[in-house]
């Protein structure tokens, strides 16, 4: 389409369903595409797809915010008083380079390319959700100055908003620092990844997810049809594609049916690998207040409304394995006894903050999560609290001890407590990166956020080495750090829809 439609003009298409693919055809072709097909097709068995409370109104505009999605999900629901926002239940991250600077034919085919995806599956959780966005490698492609004239620049330090994504203080990386209880299969060097583009493709079926994966991929078949696959004078090869789940319990069915020894502490109301949920709704920022032109009295770039990037924000997509049998089983101190499991209090502190803000199951802290028994999740939703940027050292001081929240929390809010991210993370499954070439459990981690400095300073103050060292602190009592390690990172810039084709190439 060589004229693509503004966001305020763009209306849904009516979407044409036909024969997806097959679980069959997923496992077929899994092994094309690093596993996230694989992945789907062993889920096909265990997921629900949700019968949700309200579907997307197909009479809403398309949002210029790309990775907006509010308009076209259900309300939260209510647990234990907590608001959870589930997301679609899964997700296919799909990263591909490039060969050179795509040509302006190019960008037509790209926007073609995803209309012809909402065209033929609803926008809609019950269909598929895609978004694009693009590496600094991908700008280098084009003229410097043209780039420079229309990235956004921070107002803290006047640097570009799009940088390439560096290795966190705890990652296993060159001048990192080495976390000793980190167990040796876990000790996986962190890799950089040089990607161009990452695709962002979400849905509650999985065989629809599946597909519209398969035909970017080069499938040439949408929806049970023959449909040609974009191709692109600048080529396109996929380099990785992983696969991520969002459903109560889930993660602990995919846990008994690979037969883990913890799987019994696995809380089986919980969305999460770690036994609670990360959805608070209180917990991620309204879309327009991470984009570069921000909202809600937050803007953190010199970005103004009408300018290219103004609604674009930059997608930080990162790759972690979880080290869950010390996270369950072996995290405390063998002179303690022989019961080396860990209880649900501490597990709490080590997700959370401290003291615990609930108590555990008195009678059985370990089966189920451990968690209290009044709750009706029983402890899988606990309030994402705020207790100010400085939480985390004075809990250093006063407990010796250090939560994730509390650490993430250094940077993450505005000084009332409204967070400056959006997280999108969730569990995998596969055994991309292992040291064992078996499935193991991950985090599929990706967030939207206002720079690329904002995030690494943001999870430079989760690693909390400075806090560590200062207060001489046991890396026990050190929130998660030693039970994850990132293998890949990569930043990106989604922009506003009106430019979600190949930015930039029009003014070439």
């Amino acid at each position: 389409m060589a004229n693509p439609r503004t966001a305020a003009q763009a209306t849904p298409m009516a979407p044409i369903l036909g024969k997806p693919v097959s679980r069959r055809s997923l496992l077929r072709t899994a092994g094309a595409f690093t596993g996230a097909l694989g992945t789907l097709a062993l889920l096909q068995d265990g997921a629900i797809v949700p019968q949700r409370l309200a579907m997307a109104d197909t009479t809403k505009s398309f949002p210029d915010i790309q990775f907006d999605l509010g308009p076209f999900m259900p309300p939260a629901v209510t647990y234990d008083g907590i608001p959870i926002g589930m997301p679609p239940v899964h997700t296919v991250f799909l990263t591909a380079t490039l060969s050179r600077a795509p040509s302006r034919t190019d960008q037509s085919r790209m926007e073609s390319a995803l209309r012809t995806i909402e065209a033929n599956y609803p926008y809609a959780p019950g269909g598929v959700f895609t978004h694009v966005a693009y590496s600094d490698n991908y700008f280098a492609r084009l003229p410097a100055s043209l780039v420079n004239a229309n990235m956004p620049r921070t107002l803290s330090g006047n640097q570009p908003v799009l940088k390439r994504a560096v290795a966190s203080p705890t990652d296993v990386a060159p001048g990192a620092h080495a976390l000793e209880l980190r167990r040796p299969e876990f000790n996986v060097p962190l890799r950089l990844e040089s990607n161009d583009l990452l695709f962002t493709i979400r849905g509650d079926d999985p065989s629809f997810v599946g597909d519209v994966v398969s035909w970017l991929s080069g499938s040439n078949k949408l929806v049970g049809r023959s449909i040609a696959s974009p191709r692109f004078d600048a080529g396109m090869k996929i380099t990785s594609s992983r696969a991520m789940f969002v459903q109560i319990g889930l993660p602990r069915y995919v846990a008994a049916n690979a037969g883990f020894a913890w799987q019994s502490f696995v809380n089986s109301d919980s969305p999460m690998w770690m036994g609670f949920a990360d959805q608070q709704t209180d917990a991620a920022a309204p879309a327009q207040n991470v984009t570069f032109v921000g909202g809600g009295g937050i803007h953190l770039s010199n970005a103004a409304a009408g300018c290219y990037f103004d609604n674009g924000a930059i997608q930080h997509l990162s790759h972690v394995l979880l080290d869950l049998e010390q996270f369950y089983l072996n995290g405390r101190n063998p002179d303690e006894g022989p019961d080396t499991r860990e209880p649900f209090d501490e597990r709490v502190q080590y997700m959370f903050h401290s003291p615990a803000p609930v108590e555990q199951n008195p009678d059985n802290p370990f089966d189920n999560g451990g968690g209290p028994t009044t709750l009706d999740m029983r402890g899988a939703m606990i309030r994402n609290q705020f207790h100010g940027a400085g939480y985390a050292e004075q809990s250093a001081q006063q407990f010796q001890r250090m939560g994730h929240l509390s650490t993430l929390q250094r940077s993450a809010r505005t000084s009332d407590g409204r967070p400056i991210h959006i997280r999108i993370d969730g569990p995998g499954f596969d055994a991309m990166d292992t040291t064992t070439g078996r499935n193991t459990p991950k985090l599929q981690f990706s967030g939207f956020f206002p720079s690329a400095d904002f995030f690494a300073t943001m999870r430079a103050n989760q690693s909390a080495v400075d806090l560590l060292e200062k207060y001489d602190l046991e890396e026990e009592d050190h929130g998660l750090e030693r039970f994850i390690t990132a293998t890949r990172r990569q930043n990106y810039l989604v922009p506003p829809r009106r430019h979600r084709a190949f930015p930039l190439v029009e003014l070439v």
